[in-house]
């Protein structure tokens, strides 16, 4: 689920940045440029923990800018299938509910939910209701990964809830 990597991103500076704080606003740029962004080969990018190397730039002729490549390791997010992940519950509507687990959106469907579940839409919020267990909005869940789907930018999960100590965090 986490990942410690190293990785490398070229950055590219206006002239008016370069001068004896160039360091900085590469450094700057580089944490606003990856962090809290996703890749479909390497997840969501969580964290940079450190700045490795900062080659020396290369001016772009034509230009004045000047390009960095900068190599640096990161903390990475990617979830697997069948993978047990917590999540919290950000709606529930008749074919089934779906959770938030940081960045990663999942969706349970109704024939991933034990057969006891039932689905209440007249209550505020609506609802899915069994003996034992009540989802709603906010309601903290354990949810198993049968499926992730990895676009350019995003990553989405479909789950379960249907085995054994899945469902409702309590």
């Amino acid at each position: 689920m986490f990942f410690h990597k190293k990785l490398s991103h070229t950055i590219t500076l206006h002239p008016s940045f370069l001068g004896p704080r160039m360091r900085e606003f590469v450094t700057k740029r580089l944490y606003k440029d990856v962090e809290g962004t996703c890749t479909g080969r390497y997840g969501y990018i969580v964290a940079v923990v450190a700045i490795l190397d900062i080659q020396t730039g290369k001016i772009i002729p034509g230009q004045g800018s000047a390009e960095f490549v900068v190599k640096y390791s990161a903390i990475l997010f990617k979830p697997f299938k069948n993978e047990v992940i917590d999540a919290v519950v950000e709606a529930v509507n008749p074919m089934g509910f779906f959770a938030d687990a940081g960045p990663l959106r999942i969706f349970v469907a109704m024939k991933m939910l034990p057969t006891d579940m039932k689905l209440h839409m007249d209550s505020n919020p609506p609802s899915l209701r069994s003996d034992d267990q009540k989802i709603e909005k906010s309601t903290q869940v354990r949810i198993k990964l049968v499926g992730t789907r990895v676009d350019a930018t995003n990553i989405y999960g479909i789950g379960t809830i249907k085995e054994d100590y899945l469902g409702v965090i309590e």
